[in-house]
């Protein structure tokens, strides 16, 4: 195969941080090239110069498609020579209709007036290319994440794409919907279209990879091709500069007295009054213990996490949670903050942080007491606080000063897990809390949760990643439709002893 892409000798800097230093990559045409690293290894700063987002001049190095030196102002610079980016972040409007974003700012118009009738049919035709059968006029916000996944590729072949770039796009998906989407990626391929993949599940790399290139630390690494055999072990090794034989830390498993029971919980849909979201809903945390919620996607285990959260979904909310054997009192997120329980929510971005903010801020801003002398919050207290939490959880920044919203997703998710563990919770519910997050850092994360275990605190643990279920929980529960329909011993639980008790409740 031809070359389509070299990048050569990329260097970009931002203040008091070199991101990139001499990376370089080469991509063939017609196939399908991952790029891996931890985060904060600079996989979507690259991705960022690629495309456009930050402009020629903004970085050192030379950018060569199609044989010819590019250098792209902006990212419509980048996508008139074909050149498509989907983040992880989805750029849709949930209130227009699946054919106004595929169109938004291409419209297909004549004399100024929109051709409603060419750009339904040409939507209809994208969408059977994606393989999703909705009305052109479907309102995207009625829709789930992965199709909303495949809209946004519907919209890159809108453009005639040549090489498409896709940030995480599984991070967010459950497991049938990311095998679509892989699948969808070879069918493509199949069509002449490249692709750039970054993703941290190595699983997924190894089914639709030809080649790997691993960058640390803003460097390359390595560049591995499947045709020689992709392993699971040199990848990460390249990745993280050392070996991980056990993606689990290990931990010696003593549940003690029963810390937090939750009996008869139900809760009902916040707008259709008429739904019952969580049905009669019955656990126990035990001292010590990580329990997991296994289920899938739809099945209530968020809205079951964060009706207990402070009744923070939901409504017509009845049931009851005791601590310690004592009844307390969730109803609004204060008070459960006060009663020992924390929720470590899956939505960094909208729920979890601000973004605008400082590391300091928002590792603070749950437990502002804590900082604060007669109601006057002590600034120097609130850096000590923060640079303790940026230590213990490596959360990779020079500064505690700086903003939330420049920090790559792993190490966003690892200011929000500070946040929560600045209120010292008894009882720390864990929604999605690796998700987007490489290997390395799963393992610290995972070392933090076994810590904490150790400490006589509860976890609750929701994941859509069975492995990560069975591999760190004492026991599972397993939801489906709003009810939980198994308790599973550590010794019970396997990935198809939970699936068949999905598929068959």
């Amino acid at each position: 195969m031809s070359t389509l892409l070299e990048m050569r000798d990329i260097t970009k800097e931002f203040p008091g941080v070199r991101a990139l230093d001499r990376v370089s990559v080469s991509v063939r045409q017609g196939e399908i090239h991952a790029i891996c690293g931890e985060n904060g290894a600079g996989k979507s700063t690259l991705m960022k110069v690629l495309s456009g987002i930050y402009p020629a001049g903004s970085y050192d190095g030379e950018i060569i498609f199609e044989d010819e030196p590019v250098a792209f102002r902006d990212i419509r610079d980048s996508e008139d020579r074909g050149i498509i980016i989907i983040h992880q972040e989805l750029a849709l409007i949930p209130q227009l209709s699946i054919a106004e974003n595929i169109f938004l700012g291409n419209e297909r118009a004549n004399r100024g007036v929109i051709d409603w009738h060419e750009t339904n049919k040409r939507t209809e035709a994208l969408l059977a290319k994606v393989g999703l059968k909705e009305p052109p006029t479907t309102k995207v916000d009625s829709i789930g994440v992965g199709k909303q996944q495949l809209v946004e590729i519907a919209k890159a072949l809108s453009k005639d794409v040549k090489l498409l770039i896709l940030d995480e796009p599984t991070a967010a998906l459950q497991e049938s919907d990311s095998r679509k989407l892989l699948d969808l990626m070879l069918e493509l391929q199949s069509h002449g279209v490249t692709c750039i993949i970054i993703s941290h599940k190595l699983g997924e790399v190894r089914y639709v990879a030809d080649t790997v290139t691993v960058i640390r630390d803003g460097t390359t690494i390595s560049t591995l091709d499947a045709s020689e055999g992709l392993s699971e072990n040199r990848i990460v090794r390249d990745m993280v500069g050392r070996d991980m034989t056990h993606r689990f830390p290990e931990r010696t498993h003593q549940p003690g007295e029963v810390l937090m029971e939750v009996e008869g919980w139900n809760v009902w849909h916040p707008e259709h009054t008429e739904r019952q979201v969580i049905k009669n809903a019955s656990f126990k945390v035990r001292k010590g213990e990580v329990v997991g919620i296994a289920g899938l996607m739809g099945s209530g285990r968020t809205e079951l996490a964060m009706s207990i959260f402070g009744h923070s979904y939901g409504r017509n909310i009845s049931g009851a949670v005791s601590i310690g054997g004592k009844p307390i009192d969730v109803s609004s997120a204060d008070r459960a903050i006060d009663a020992g329980i924390s929720y470590v929510t899956e939505d960094r971005k909208s729920l979890g942080l601000v973004l605008d903010e400082t590391i300091r801020f928002n590792t603070t801003l749950a437990n502002l007491e804590g900082v604060a002398s007669a109601g006057v919050l002590d600034r120097n207290e609130e850096t000590r606080v923060a640079e303790k939490f940026r230590d213990a959880l490596n959360i990779r920044t020079p500064t505690v000063f700086q903003k939330v919203v420049n920090l790559s997703g792993g190490n966003q998710q690892k200011v929000v897990l500070a946040k929560w563990l600045n209120t010292t919770p008894q009882v720390l519910i864990l929604d999605e809390p690796t998700r987007g997050i490489d290997v390395g850092a799963k393992y610290e994360i995972y070392t933090i949760i076994n810590d904490l275990a150790a400490q006589g605190k509860g976890v609750v643990m929701i994941s859509s990643e069975m492995p990560e279920l069975i591999g760190m929980c004492d026991r599972i529960y397993v939801m489906n439709e709003g009810k939980l329909v198994a308790d599973l011993s550590a010794a019970e639980a396997s990935q198809e002893r939970i699936m068949s008790l999905i598929v068959n409740e």
